[in-house]
């Protein structure tokens, strides 16, 4: 109800109660407040929302760099004075720089910590030749030129093979006969996550087939078309349709053609006609090295030669495979068969005698690399043998190391492994050549 019609009401009863016209009612004096009382103001109309204009840029985080407050249009709220003081400090940290524009690549490339890894595959053996399990990490040590290095990676976990397997057409008839019935029995000793690539050689290498699945229907075919009927034995004559001299008068040799009979016209009955063998092994082992090194990391690239180790005639030497072998991690492994396999002429045919073929070859490349060399002799050993050895070469201790060597230099680092069991054999490589595959970032 409004103010005024209450007063109206309030002076009309006043005066019919007193007897007094509202004249005299309205000409009496106002009853005064108390000077204590103050009036109660009415509340402030509605403001419309100030403009952002003539604030200036907005930063995010800051705000407007105008520290002066809008005019309030209200009469009842006071107007405060401009702040004199700066802008409090901000706590937070704000980029003023914009960061370079690269890309994930290029991030890549500007952080790095160059370190060069060291894979060192072991296989530790007892006394009666049988795979010791059961060591941990604290049990082996490693030197690199004298140097100890402590593990970095230490593993037992078994790893998929990259097989190439070689077999050798040189060999005579007879042991050629037990490789080729042999060679049903080499896809089961892989597994699934196996993968193999065949080759053989004789008077130069060949390849069968690139890498391929290691259960798969190639193998088998591939194996088939491998096989070889291999050589007879050749011995060194004197005499007969076959010597150097046919036909001998009065001791000497009765030839028209001086050029064409070895020992000359007068003939030489003590001249052997020595027989040339024909066996490629370094050429086989390198041609086989270059499709290996091609395979992805993570898998363990072996070259499993069977063969009798022979080598002669090839145009890679030992020392230029054997460098390509430490380069990119590759170890041969192997089954001796032929003469290397026969108990006692195994070990003396690993002596060379100077200007003389290599009887056997293969245990070099055995040693260096920390392969396996197994002496087999029969059908049922050479297939057994199979199993063995893709088994041994898949479970082995996997050591892993930084090297304290420069990054590259291109020398040749010997490796020792010692472990802390008596009476065991360790067998692993005996040093590598660094190699662009060894870093890690």
């Amino acid at each position: 109800m409004d103010l005024g019609f209450k007063t109206l009401a309030l002076s009309a009863l006043l005066s019919s109660s007193l007897g007094l016209s509202p004249a005299a009612f309205a000409q009496a004096p106002t009853q005064q407040t108390p000077a204590d009382q103050q009036a109660v103001p009415d509340a402030p109309a509605p403001q419309a929302p100030s403009s952002l204009k003539g604030l200036g840029p907005l930063t995010p985080g800051i705000g407007s760099p105008s520290t002066t407050p809008a005019s309030s249009t209200s009469t009842d709220v006071p107007q405060q004075a401009p702040s004199t003081q700066p802008p409090p400090s901000q706590t937070r940290d704000v980029q003023t720089t914009p960061p370079d524009n690269m890309t994930p690549e290029d991030i890549g490339s500007k952080l790095v910590v160059n370190t060069t890894y060291v894979e060192v595959p072991v296989t530790v053996k007892d006394s009666k030749g049988k795979p010791v399990a059961g060591l941990t990490w604290r049990d082996f040590k490693v030197y690199e030129n004298d140097t100890w290095e402590p593990l970095k990676i230490f593993t037992v976990d078994p790893a998929p093979l990259s097989i190439a397997f070689v077999i050798d057409q040189s060999l005579t008839s007879d042991v050629m006969a037990k490789v080729n019935d042999s060679l049903s029995a080499f896809q089961g000793a892989l597994s699934p996550y196996d993968e193999v690539a065949i080759f053989s050689y004789n008077n130069g290498p060949r390849e069968w087939t690139g890498f391929t699945g290691a259960q798969g229907n190639r193998v088998p075919a591939v194996l088939a078309l491998a096989k070889s009927v291999g050589r007879d034995d050749l011995v060194p004559v004197n005499s007969g349709p076959f010597a150097g001299c046919a036909i001998t008068k009065n001791g000497g040799c009765v030839d028209s053609n001086p050029t064409v009979t070895q020992g000359g016209s007068t003939g030489d009955p003590a001249f052997i006609t020595i027989p040339k063998e024909i066996h490629t092994l370094n050429d086989a082992i390198l041609k086989a090295a270059k499709e290996l090194s091609t395979r992805p990391q993570g898998r363990r690239r072996i070259i499993y030669v069977i063969s009798d180790g022979k080598e002669y005639g090839s145009k890679a030497t030992y020392k230029d495979v054997l460098h390509y072998l430490q380069a990119n991690k590759i170890a041969v492994y192997g089954t001796a068969v032929g003469d290397s396999a026969r108990w006692g002429e195994g070990y003396i045919s690993r002596l060379h005698l100077p200007f003389t073929m290599y009887d056997n070859r293969l245990y070099g490349y055995v040693t260096a690399t920390g392969g396996v060399l197994d002496s087999e002799g029969s059908l049922n050993g050479i297939e057994k043998s199979y199993a063995k050895i893709t088994e041994e070469a898949r479970n082995q201790y996997t050591l892993v190391y930084a090297s304290h060597e420069p990054l590259i230099d291109g020398k040749y680092r010997k490796i020792e492994v010692r472990v802390n069991r008596p009476g065991v054999d360790v067998i692993a490589k005996k040093g590598y050549y660094p190699s662009g595959q060894d870093y890690q970032r």
